[in-house]
């Protein structure tokens, strides 16, 4: 698999659990290609599936690591991924340290990771093959009482959480605050966590997002609607050498994270 194929392969699932992509595209690309800046993945921090065993299928499509990053309050390290292609998204993984969360998540997630045939072998189709086990909504409840994060992947398993618009590259707003107008003027709804716009030109990055759309997802007892993906809206600005940042800021992915967060509606 190239990285073309990967990207493809994960903006088809995408487009299942965030169907406002498509009309968000047509919103703000007036006719012409949306550059994707970055998507996200999630991920538990175990054996099988944390970061430095997911490594391998990165590094098979060629990407090379970035920084790492580390959100206490959500219990999470991160890390993000470049290509040295010119042009190819970046990718920013996090996952949910489960030594830092409850004995009854813990359980919780180590159960479902039962489920799991044999570890993830070196196909990067696995990061978006959907979820790998089964689980109650009771279980998806109680695992969101803990943790937002924990619950969603629980749900979702591996897939983009989302795919992130590259505000540079749009030929008709030139600002996240214009595109966040466009996007509340056409009725979607903003993360306003921390903010409509998460950072500033002081840290060379501004982001904001929609909420996630909520789709229907079958849990073992039964089908319900709960927040699936959601869409990012990104502007880098120039560093001192002329060049574009291309990392990332943890206070602003600290925020964007909340996109799919349903207690909280």
């Amino acid at each position: 698999m190239q990285a073309a194929e990967f990207f493809d392969l994960l903006w088809t699932d995408f487009l299942l659990h965030a169907p406002s992509a498509e009309s968000i595209h047509s919103l703000l690309g007036a006719g012409e290609p949306i550059v994707n800046d970055h998507i996200a993945l999630r991920t538990f921090a175990t054996p099988a599936l944390g970061l430095e065993a997911l490594h391998p299928l990165f590094t098979h499509l060629g990407f090379v690591v970035g920084d790492e990053y580390r959100f206490r309050a959500k219990k999470l390290r991160a890390r993000y991924y470049r290509h040295p292609e010119a042009g190819v998204p970046k990718v920013f993984i996090s996952e949910l340290l489960l030594d830092e969360c409850s004995e009854q998540l813990r359980g919780t997630v180590l159960k479902l990771c039962e489920q799991l045939p044999t570890a993830p072998a070196l196909d990067p189709a696995f990061l978006g093959s959907g979820r790998p086990w089964d689980i109650s909504f009771d279980s998806y409840r109680a695992l969101l009482e803990e943790s937002e994060y924990a619950g969603w992947l629980a749900a979702h398993g591996f897939r983009a959480n989302h795919f992130t618009v590259d505000v540079n590259a749009l030929s008709a707003y030139s600002s996240v605050a214009e595109v966040n107008r466009a996007l509340v003027a056409a009725g979607y709804r903003l993360n306003t966590a921390g903010g409509e716009i998460k950072g500033s030109p002081a840290v060379l990055l501004e982001q904001s997002s929609i909420l996630a759309d909520r789709v229907s997802v079958d849990f073992s007892d039964g089908a319900r609607e709960i927040p699936g993906c959601f869409y990012e809206f990104a502007r880098r600005y120039q560093q001192a050498d002329g060049s574009l940042y291309q990392g990332f800021v943890e206070a602003n992915a600290d925020r964007i994270f909340e996109s799919t967060h349903a207690l909280s509606r």
